[in-house]
């Protein structure tokens, strides 16, 4: 099939069709930037014609897996960047910011149905990395040795827009947006670290300063958002420049967290399992924040407190599900059990109809006088 042919001379890009302008806001919202964005190329009306038809196919793939989802978007975004290659004669930066637009209008669009799909455990690993970052609650920037001293004011308020930044990824929808987050929360952990040193950070004491700030964060949804960006980011952004570099590092970042031990931390076995049980909690130094900051982790910590209450309340809603489903089964299972045994006890006989002569044999004076009231009659009483 055909993606990039030559468009005719005059011919507009097509507007989109009734079931897109029912999408939300957004989705509106960015399909007339990308036609937009599409109407200075040649081949833009044919771009937008398979982007729309490959979304609209996505409808009918839910039952796919993540990972067979995720191919199908892959393939669309290799098939499509090597005809533009061919198109634009090998100028890559032209290719990147058209494949970008891409990217933003497809997964626009497709979020709803591949973001932490039910074929997948993600949300189950999301739950479970959030409980560990939240056991891990007590380890100081001391026992990480993080170059960074919060005292500073200066360095606190990168460190606050860290946080919000790693935070703040979870409201996007596109792959690169993502990213966006990722990197700008990096840029400020290299300040926070350049202003406490004076002097250029390195790789060396920028993962622990990552690991820190993921630890004080706790994001929402972490594990689904990086298994988002890995399956449905153009694949260009991951493997090369600054968004692929810091988002290689988040994932090393929440590989330590889940692993992290004793060891790691210069604990014995016994101070780690006192401190994981909240037996003992080590001597945190009193950092001077400013009330804007603190307002900011308290209301973090207020949303971290929701995130988990609605975790905890959806698996008691799932737990009460199954057990009334058991129950429903046990009960039924009840009932046929006992028809069963009256039927094996009791077995119906059947009798012929009684004849006209047997039926004459009925009292009539009995009836008429009627001595044994019908249960449907009404009883009438003196008053």
């Amino acid at each position: 099939m055909k993606i990039i042919k030559q468009s005719v001379p005059g011919e507009a890009l097509s507007t989109p069709s009734p079931s897109v302008s029912r999408k939300p806001l957004e989705t509106d919202r960015t399909t007339r930037e990308f036609i937009d964005f599409l109407k200075t190329l040649k081949p833009g009306r044919e771009i937008f014609k398979q982007c729309r038809a490959f979304t609209e196919s996505m409808a009918y793939k839910r039952d796919l897996g993540a990972d067979e989802l995720s191919e199908c978007v892959q393939d669309f975004y290799q098939n499509l960047s090597d005809r533009l290659h061919t198109h634009f004669k090998g100028s890559s930066e032209r290719v990147e910011s058209v494949m970008d637009e891409v990217e933003r209008y497809m997964m626009t669009r497709l979020y709803e149905e591949v973001f932490c799909p039910e074929t997948t455990d993600d949300e189950k690993k999301d739950l479970a990395i959030q409980k560990r970052i939240r056991a891990l609650h007590w380890v100081t920037i001391e026992m990480l040795c993080v170059p960074v001293d919060e005292e500073i004011p200066e360095v606190s308020d990168n460190v606050v827009k860290a946080i919000t930044d790693v935070i703040e990824m979870d409201s996007k929808r596109v792959p690169r947006d993502k990213l966006t987050c990722i990197t700008r929360c990096s840029k400020h952990i290299f300040n926070a670290i350049n202003t406490t040193k004076k002097e250029a950070a390195s790789a060396d004491d920028f993962l622990p300063t990552l690991i820190y700030i993921v630890l004080k964060a706790n994001p929402p949804r972490l594990q689904s958002n990086i298994q988002y960006i890995t399956r449905f980011c153009n694949p260009s952004r991951l493997m090369s420049g600054e968004d692929g570099y810091y988002f290689t590092n988040l994932c090393c970042a929440v590989a330590f967290i889940e692993k992290l031990d004793g060891q790691s931390l210069n604990l014995s076995v016994e101070e780690f399992e006192l401190y994981m049980s909240g037996q003992v909690s080590p001597q945190r130094p009193q950092a001077a924040t400013s009330p804007a900051c603190s307002a900011a982790f308290s209301q973090m910590n207020e949303s971290l407190d929701l995130l988990t209450g609605l975790g905890v309340r959806q698996e008691r809603v799932m737990e009460g599900a199954r057990r009334l489903e058991s129950d429903l089964i046990d009960w039924r299972d009840g009932v046929e059990h006992k028809v069963q045994d009256v039927l094996e006890r009791f077995p119906l006989e059947m009798h012929p109809a009684a004849s006209p002569t047997a039926s004459s044999a009925i009292d009539a004076d009995n009836v008429e006088n009627d001595h044994l009231p019908s249960p449907l009659q009404p009883q009438l009483f003196a008053g």
